[in-house]
C-alpha cells in the first residue's frame, strides 16, 4: 500500500456579515467548484486505462450522505464534491469503480475482475 499525505490548507474568506449559514454555502460552493474541475482532471487520467469506456461520460457535482459515487444506467457518473477533500488515490479509485458500473453495473465477480485489472492495489 502506497503512503499518503492529508493536506490541510488555509482557506481565507472574508464576508460582510458574521453568519456561519453563509459561511457555510460560500465554502460548499467553493468546493464544488473545485471538485468540477479536479474530477474533470482525474476523469481524463482515468479514461486511458477504462478501454471499455467510449466517449467521455458526463459528470455530475452531488452532495450524497451515504456514498462517494454512482453511475446511472446510461453511463452518467456522479460524484460527491466532498470527495475532492480526499488524497488524489482515493479520487481515482472511486471514478475507476465507477467506469467499471459502465461495463458491469452490479458488484458481481466480473465487476471486481475488471477493477483489479485497472487498480490491481
Amino acid at each position: 500500500m502506497k503512503p499518503f499525505s492529508i493536506c490541510f490548507i488555509s482557506l481565507p474568506l472574508k464576508v460582510r456579515e458574521q453568519n456561519p449559514d453563509k459561511v457555510q454555502t460560500l465554502l460548499n460552493d467553493w468546493y464544488r467548484h473545485k471538485a468540477r474541475d479536479v474530477f474533470a482532471r482525474r476523469l481524463d487520467a482515468m479514461l486511458d486505462q477504462a478501454l471499455w469506456v467510449t466517449g467521455r461520460p458526463p459528470i455530475r457535482i452531488l452532495t450524497m450522505q451515504t456514498q462517494w459515487g454512482s453511475c446511472s444506467p446510461l453511463g452518467r457518473l456522479t460524484l460527491n464534491p466532498h470527495l475532492v477533500k480526499s488524497p488524489r488515490d482515493c479520487i481515482d479509485y472511486v471514478i475507476l469503480h465507477e467506469l467499471c458500473h459502465i461495463a458491469e453495473h452490479n458488484h458481481g465477480e466480473r465487476f471486481y475482475r475488471l477493477l483489479k485489472q485497472v487498480m490491481p492495489h
